[in-house]
């Protein structure tokens, strides 16, 4: 099978590298050029446009940053639906919009271009590791058709229903995560006000039912206050914009995700939109006393 991967960004490198080692013949296209390059040193080869990325791929594999990336990469002017054939499949890894996702997946069914939508968690860590988490929706012939490649990507691949259900089931991830991160945030402050060494508090309950992915793989970084990437705040942020807007249409109350919302909107506002989303614990730490407000020059 021939693939094309169009957006080299913190996961889609990763990601790409995997199919790579699988022994998939591999084309690559990203908007900044110079990124294609770590591919190419590996053996795939470079397209200039989306358009002529998937021209030769049976399957083609979008992973960009935003709605209007995907809409642009996939639609645009040189975008994949002028340059695949029919039968082509189209696997969107990007987290996006559902109602988007569902009218994009209209718009190339009329050119007999196949739809799944299947974002991802696990970071840039399981993205490079191959273990990602992959939620698709779609229709069940294409999903098992796509599946040998998705599963040089990721380790738990779910076909959650039609097409947009990926990306809802995204959304109940992001909003999942971002009570989490807030949680580990005000127990690690918690742990450091009351004197206490806050790594081994995470690890003393890690093993309990406070246990999670954020815990054992961010609270070091809330102690430390040292925000390495992992995944950037600005696209967490993103996320809960969707999560907030599909709650919106349906009529759920989301409290602890509005909550975040409006704090990642503090953090992006003083400069901190490219840390890791472990930085949430930097408004903690402010207000409850454990470091003061500097504006990051």
């Amino acid at each position: 099978m021939q693939v094309a991967f169009i957006g080299m960004g913190t996961m889609g490198t990763g990601m790409a590298l995997n199919i790579l080692k699988a022994g998939y013949a591999l084309t690559v296209h990203n908007r900044t050029r110079d990124r294609e390059a770590p591919l190419v040193e590996k053996g795939a080869k470079a397209a200039a446009s989306p358009m002529e990325a998937s021209a030769e791929a049976d399957l083609v594999i979008t992973c960009v940053s935003d709605t209007p990336d995907v809409e642009s990469v996939i639609l645009g002017e040189k975008g994949v639906i002028h340059g695949a054939r029919p039968g082509t499949i189209v696997v969107d890894m990007s987290t996006i919009s559902p109602a988007v996702t569902r009218r994009i997946a209209d718009t190339l069914a009329q050119q007999k271009i196949h739809l799944l939508d299947a974002p991802v968690s696990g970071g840039s860590e399981g993205a490079q590791k191959g273990t990602l988490a992959i939620m698709a929706g779609g229709e069940e012939a294409i999903f098992q058709r796509a599946l040998p490649i998705l599963e040089t990507m990721g380790q738990t691949i779910t076909l959650l229903g039609p097409t947009g259900a990926g990306q809802v089931t995204k959304a109940i991830n992001q909003t999942i995560l971002a009570a989490t991160y807030l949680g580990v945030a005000e127990g690690m402050v918690l742990g450091i006000k009351a004197g206490l060494d806050s790594k081994k508090v995470a690890r003393a309950i890690g093993g309990g039912a406070a246990g999670s992915w954020v815990l054992d793989n961010r609270a070091g970084n809330m102690v430390d206050n040292d925000y390495p990437l992992g995944f950037r705040v600005r696209l967490h942020h993103k996320d809960l914009k969707i999560a907030l807007e599909a709650a919106r249409e349906l009529g759920v109350a989301l409290p602890a995700t509005a909550l975040v919302d409006q704090m990642e909107t503090g953090l992006i506002g003083r400069g901190y939109g490219d840390e890791d989303v472990s930085a949430i614990a930097r408004t903690i730490r402010e207000l409850s006393g454990v470091d003061d407000h500097p504006k990051k020059g």
